[in-house]
């Protein structure tokens, strides 16, 4: 089967034949119908593996969906033919953080995923006799794969695989950032920094938690309607004003905003007075003492979810790029496009 490896840091990917095993105990093959690009396969191919080597050659994908080729010995959560989503964060129900109601970062899975690996320290994935590393455990760039059964959560038979898929990072992660992180409150006031996918589900989180202003801010005029549909009041491009954004939002709000979502200016431009702002993407943060004051600066993995609900899902589709594309798809993602892009019968959609 042919999926897109990457050989190694920051040079693009290639299609390769690939040879994906039967699971082992306790594991489930999945056949991926659906799966998104996610800022996060590129930033990890072209900045992470700068500071913090991942392993290589790396199979890149966190937001799929398919259905369940076969399973394990010992599987119980799931049965061949069930709808799933892999999942990027998966929960063991068992350890602390799990029984926690302030974290959704699991103990027990959290190190194997982050090496790229299963639990015997392997992956079941191999090209050219070489072992294949998953990326964050799951790898949904590829027509199969196999993962944990912890990682994968069932779903609804009738649900559309080339939708839900994003629900697998971007917008369950922006979404949760404004309900679950940032705890946005009813008639509050709110800036989201960033229009892609993610900062498009933080406007539709600030939305369903009540916020009755919502300024979106992005430097790409045409995100202005398309942020509207998901519940903005009110757009901001930073490029048609002289002064800092920060500063711009305060003159607009005759002060300052309740909650901002994503970085730098956002923690400036949210209230001195208890204003909360959730860094929500890859960023780098190096503020000093004086923007604090009684601000808050919060950090979120996957929005906070240790689970995911219904949401808008059709809008944030776009283009169609065919497989052999995919590296095309990657500058049309950092230059702020959103497309999808399909092979036989594997859609992979992006924002």
């Amino acid at each position: 089967m042919e999926t897109e490896v990457a050989w190694e840091a920051e040079k693009a990917l290639s299609i390769e034949e690939v040879e994906v095993a039967p699971p082992k105990a306790h594991e489930v093959r999945i056949k991926i119908v659906a799966s998104g690009v996610c800022h996060s396969d590129w930033i990890y191919l072209y900045d992470v593996a700068k500071m913090k080597p991942w392993s290589f050659p790396l199979i890149l994908g966190n937001e799929g969906a398919g259905i369940v080729e076969s399973v394990g010995p010992g599987v119980t959560k799931v049965s061949k033919g069930d709808k799933v989503i892999p999942l990027i964060l998966p929960p063991c129900g068992q350890c602390e953080r799990c029984l926690s109601s302030k974290t959704n970062l699991c103990t027990k899975n959290w190190e194997k995923t982050q090496q790229g690996v299963l639990e015997d320290g392997t992956s079941r994935i191999t090209c050219k006799n070489q072992q294949i590393y998953q990326f964050i455990g799951i790898s949904t760039f590829s027509e199969y794969t196999v993962v944990p059964e912890d990682n994968v959560t069932k779903i609804h038979p009738d649900a559309p695989l080339d939708r839900v898929c994003l629900l697998g990072c971007g917008v369950s992660t922006g979404y949760g950032a404004a309900v679950n992180t940032g705890k946005v409150e009813s008639d509050s006031t709110c800036a989201v920094f960033g229009l892609g996918a993610v900062g498009l589900a933080a406007v539709m989180g600030c939305k369903a938690a009540g916020a009755s202003r919502i300024i979106a801010v992005d430097i790409n005029p045409d995100k202005s309607e398309i942020a509207k549909t998901f519940g903005a009041t009110e757009f901001v491009n930073p490029k048609d004003h002289s002064k800092p954004i920060q500063e711009v939002l305060r003159e607009l709000t005759n002060g300052s905003v309740d909650f901002s979502l994503e970085c730098r200016a956002a923690v400036e431009a949210c209230s001195p007075a208890g204003g909360i702002c959730v860094i929500v993407g890859w960023i780098e943060v190096n503020i000093l003492w004086p923007p604090w004051i009684e601000r808050t600066l919060k950090g979120t993995y996957f929005g906070g979810w240790k689970s995911v609900e219904a949401l808008l899902l059709d809008e944030f589709v776009t283009h169609r790029l065919t497989l052999d594309q995919v590296n095309q798809a990657f500058d049309h993602m950092i230059t702020g496009k959103r497309s999808v892009f399909f092979y036989k019968n594997i859609f992979y959609l992006y924002k």
